[in-house]
């Protein structure tokens, strides 16, 4: 992990656990092993490397899907997408919650939101094919990807925090009903 990364790492984990406000710059030095001068080389204010960490996961985000093909009917392509991000976030604990802090906030410039809407720009596609095949219901893009980012969120959060059994069936579970919400 080069210097830049410990930087961004330590951030991440400092600013998900104190928030921003309780996280100075000096505080993410020192849990990086790093000075503050090198911190300054990389990021100027605290806000660039919030900004920084934003963009990061959202291009990991965009790796994510890869696997869209006009081959594959909307509906497995839909749910592969689905399964595919809660996990993605159930295995990076520290990116959901900074997500569910951060990605609302004004610190995020507009320009890092543009690059983050990219990131999702094949999900935007895939339900514009599957309106336009009168497969997925007839609303505005925007508002079907909040209400199935919403639901992506609802349930890491709720999967994070729960305890008991049979967590994969109600992924399976979770899924069916985004489904049924959003199909024609």
């Amino acid at each position: 992990m080069n210097k830049k990364e410990q930087i961004r790492a330590a951030a991440l984990r400092l600013l998900t656990k104190n928030g921003v406000h309780a996280t100075p710059m000096s505080a993410i030095a020192k849990e990086a092993k790093t000075g503050m001068g090198t911190i300054y080389n990389y990021y100027p204010t605290k806000e660039h490397l919030i900004n920084d960490i934003y963009i990061d996961i959202k291009q990991k985000e965009e790796s994510l899907f890869d696997h869209f093909s006009n081959e594959v009917p909307i509906k497995t392509q839909f749910e592969k997408h689905y399964t595919t991000t809660v996990m993605f976030f159930i295995d990076n604990p520290l990116y959901f919650s900074f997500m569910d802090q951060l990605h609302a906030s004004p610190i995020i410039t507009e320009e890092s939101r543009q690059t983050g809407r990219k990131a999702v720009d094949c999900v935007r596609e895939l339900l514009e094919v599957g309106k336009n095949d009168r497969i997925i219901k007839n609303i505005s893009t925007k508002e079907l990807m909040q209400f199935t980012g919403g639901a992506v969120f609802s349930f890491v959060r709720w999967y994070l925090a729960d305890n008991t059994e049979g967590k994969q069936l109600s992924l399976t579970n979770q899924m069916k009903m985004l489904w049924d919400a959003i199909k024609e």
